[in-house]
């Protein structure tokens, strides 16, 4: 009875430490990544030369404050032309080309204040009938891939667990997924906690016959 106990608060004792342990490694990497930014500032603005001691953190408040100016200044007419130019810099250069224009397209996609991606989560049958998964609807299929698919189809993606980043890219018929009544970050929590962490019930309103 005792050794249950005893194994009972350590397992309790993990399920508290892990999580803020994780969290703040993965925190400390993130910051750390962002403070190579500070070696952009001169020599004589560089905070360890002005207060004498290093400043954890500067580098992930400077990487937001170009963020935040690059937009600003990309969002009037000069910018955007300057985006322009820049845009067709980098399409003239072999390898660079290739590689720019897939990032690119894939960060429009996904960060686009107008964008579609990620929007909806459905309930699909992947990997066969029968079993069934969450995945995210990314728009429909387009090109010539339109051409070759008879009736209505969408474009889903199928992300791994607990690794969400990595996934399937899966066009199915529109009539073979489930809209869910579920938001994008509950979706993700589910995902990620391999279906430990369910997204909250909702009551479904039965319309009046």
């Amino acid at each position: 009875m005792r050794g249950q106990l005893i194994k009972r608060y350590f397992i309790t004792g993990l399920l508290i430490w892990v999580p803020l342990v994780i969290t703040a490694w993965v925190l400390s990497i993130i910051v750390n990544t962002l403070d190579q930014t500070l070696t952009l500032l001169p020599e004589v603005v560089h905070p360890r030369r002005l207060f004498g001691f290093a400043i954890p953190g500067a580098g992930a408040v400077l990487t937001l404050l170009i963020i935040l100016v690059t937009g600003l200044l990309a969002a009037n007419f000069i910018g955007e032309k300057l985006v322009r130019w820049w845009n067709a810099l980098l399409s003239r250069i072999p390898v660079v080309n290739s590689v720019y224009k897939a990032v690119k397209q894939v960060s429009d996609t996904l960060f686009a204040p107008n964008g579609n991606a990620f929007r909806k989560a459905l309930l699909v049958q992947y990997p066969r009938q029968g079993a069934w998964t969450i995945a995210f609807l990314t728009g429909t299929p387009g090109g010539d891939i339109r051409n070759h698919l008879q009736g209505d189809f969408v474009s889903v993606y199928v992300p791994t667990t607990p690794n969400p980043t990595s996934g399937f890219f899966l066009m199915m018929p529109k009539a073979d997924v489930v809209e869910l009544d579920m938001t994008v970050d509950e979706a993700l929590k589910y995902i990620i906690s391999m279906g430990v962490v369910a997204p909250p019930p909702r009551a479904r309103i039965v319309p009046h016959t």
